[in-house]
């Protein structure tokens, strides 16, 4: 891991159906990070082409054949314009963005984020378990990958994903440094406080157990699709590797340090408990 990475969690609107004006959001708050000296910029889930809201309230059938005709419509291939554009927002800035899109992989959808730097895609991330809310839109993806970068090891977990430890561990035994943790969530009772509340535990947990930096920030705004809507209270968060809170934020952007020297005090604690772990023993558990 590099020295020292200068990351950003940005928490912004973005709306279902309306990709070119999501990408032109996504540019603004990119050069308004770059101009901070930000290297690493992380943008919510489903960021590209936008959230469908999953809580209908009329005739769930007519509310069903609608998003998926319009999820099919909006969705994005790994080898798209929107990848295309990210990485050209990424070389206008001079960083490493990731941000999340619905894609589309063939025969089915997929929540994706990626990650683009350097001219290029260095890695794709599918949700890999669907709430059931969710599961009639896009199928649950295979496991992660952590990826090599300039600043260092980099992996990603999607929103729900991090409420199942098993999730961040496949990052962890890659020897992850910095995961990335994208959200759109809406917990009781609706503010960027509950959302902290909520998710807080959960990321300290994943953090300390794999000894890896953790930024994350939580989808923005009111989004409206075929007669249902949500409103998603935003929120950013950066975590050590200890499991320490680095810095939180209500507002939409959130810039921490991220110390190679900080993660190797973790490592090197009695409390790091990674290098205690005996997988012989847990076959069971599958």
């Amino acid at each position: 891991m590099k020295a020292n990475v200068k990351a950003a969690a940005i928490s912004h609107t973005s709306h279902p159906g309306k990709t070119e004006m999501n990408l032109q959001e996504i540019r603004q708050w990119a050069k308004r990070a770059s101009d901070e000296g930000v290297e690493l910029a992380l943008f919510p889930e489903l960021s590209v082409t936008g959230f469908i809201p999953n809580h209908p309230v009329g005739d769930h059938a007519v509310w069903l054949k609608q998003v998926l005709e319009g999820a099919w419509s909006t969705a994005e291939p790994l080898a798209g314009d929107a990848v295309r554009e990210l990485i050209s927002i990424s070389n206008e800035t001079g960083m490493l963005i990731a941000a999340g899109f619905l894609e589309n992989a063939g025969n089915v959808l997929h929540n994706t984020h990626v990650l683009v730097g350097d001219g290029q895609l260095y890695g794709y991330w599918r949700k890999m378990h669907i709430p059931m809310f969710e599961m009639p839109v896009y199928n649950g993806g295979d496991a992660p990958q952590v990826v090599e970068t300039p600043l260092g090891r980099i992996g990603i977990n999607i929103c729900f994903d991090t409420l199942l430890p098993e999730s961040t561990r496949l990052l962890g035994v890659q020897n992850c440094e910095i995961g990335l943790f994208p959200f759109a969530a809406d917990p009781p009772p609706g503010d960027s406080a509950g959302w902290s509340n909520w998710c807080g535990p959960v990321l300290k947990a994943r953090c300390s157990e794999n000894g890896l930096f953790g930024v994350a920030c939580n989808y923005l705004g009111d989004v409206s699709y075929a007669g249902a809507s949500q409103s998603f209270p935003g929120g950013t968060m950066v975590i050590g590797p200890s499991g320490e809170l680095i810095a939180e934020d209500a507002g939409s952007m959130l810039i921490a340090d991220l110390s190679a020297q900080r993660m190797m005090e973790a490592r090197a604690a009695f409390e790091y408990t990674f290098r205690f772990r005996r997988p012989e023993l847990y076959r069971s558990l599958c």
